[in-house]
């Protein structure tokens, strides 16, 4: 029984130990240095801690894309609106937000076959949706843009799809 007491108390007395370090690790805000690499002396002429940072190039524009199995799914949901078959076509639109919730050209698909539903609203909040998921990638927010313009104007707000139209290709 004793000896069973020890390991217990040697395995916790270890358990505790790893938690510890793992928090330790965890809450570090500063970077651990990549193998055994030496910081870069400043360049000459200039102070060692500078007040004024080089300014970062900005990141290139994004461009979404759909995943194999996403795009798998599209390709099926538009052979479906093709034969007519609007509501296997929005299941399988449904499949596909499942697996890319965030990609804004899943949404636009989706608003497209709601517009083809005659269901204006849902295609506008699609639209919606797409345009605020489209951030930093001209193709999709100019799609998106469409997608809106189009079902706005489906509500007869023609004034509106005139407005996002220029917004959404002025970016």
């Amino acid at each position: 029984m004793a000896q069973k007491y020890r390991a217990l108390r040697t395995l916790a007395a270890a358990l505790t130990v790893a938690a510890l370090l793992a928090g330790c690790r965890a809450s570090s805000t500063r970077p651990e240095p990549a193998g055994n690499s030496v910081p870069e002396p400043p360049a000459p002429g200039s102070s060692p801690a500078s007040p004024n940072p080089p300014p970062r190039a900005a990141p290139p524009p994004r461009e979404n894309h759909l995943s194999a199995a996403t795009s798998s799914l599209v390709t099926q949901a538009r052979a479906l609106v093709s034969r007519g078959d609007l509501d296997g076509a929005s299941s399988t639109l449904d499949r596909a937000l499942r697996i890319e919730p965030s990609n804004p050209l899943v949404w636009i698909e989706l608003g497209r076959l709601r517009l083809a539903e005659s269901d204006a609203h849902q295609a506008e909040g699609c639209g919606r949706k797409a345009l605020a998921l489209a951030s930093g990638d001209h193709g999709s927010q100019a799609q998106a843009g469409r997608l809106l313009a189009d079902a706005l104007r489906a509500q007869g707000r023609n004034q509106e799809a005139i407005e996002i139209e220029r917004q959404s290709f002025m970016r």
